[in-house]
């Protein structure tokens, strides 16, 4: 019973403020890497799930096996790739491996680059503030827009005739 009353006199000293509490500050991030010092992601973009996993080295990226340049063919999908590391300042300072699955190139392209940065994030806590401002550790939500009944498409409808 007598702890009881101490915890509520707390209560009320954190309520009305007599407690010197001060707001603890959030403890900072410690780095996340495996034995071989990597660190892995895990990006998504509509139907594509990428693994990636980022070490130090010279820029190599390879997707599946392949290089950047042969998996992704068209510039701007390797410009999507490249965009974490332009945004966090450490061009050609990290070797990527990724494995993607699911949807097409362009939705792949956005896989790896969202596992890119949160891959990014997880081996340098340092680099998430210009990440997360340039909005590159959110997930991309938008799908396509499923078929609904009595509807040739999501909502494209039959073409009426009056006669």
């Amino acid at each position: 019973m007598a702890d009881q009353i101490k915890s509520l006199d707390e209560l009320n000293e954190a309520v009305s403020g007599t407690a010197a509490a001060a707001p603890e500050a959030e403890a900072p991030r410690e780095p996340q890497r495996d034995e071989l010092g990597r660190s892995y992601a895990t990006g998504k973009r509509k139907d594509a799930v990428a693994r990636v996993w980022i070490k130090p080295g010279s820029g190599k990226v390879t997707v599946n096996g392949k290089e950047i340049n042969a998996y992704f063919a068209r510039p701007v999908l390797q410009m999507i790739l490249r965009q974490p590391f332009t945004v966090a300042g450490v061009d050609g300072q990290f070797d990527v491996m990724a494995t993607v699955k699911g949807g097409g190139l362009s939705g792949q392209a956005g896989a790896v680059k969202h596992g890119i940065s949160k891959a990014l994030q997880l081996y340098d806590p340092s680099l998430r503030a210009a990440l997360k401002a340039a909005g590159f550790l959110t997930r991309d939500s938008r799908v396509v827009e499923r078929k609904k009944f009595g509807k040739r498409k999501a909502r494209r409808s039959f073409q009426f005739s009056k006669r």
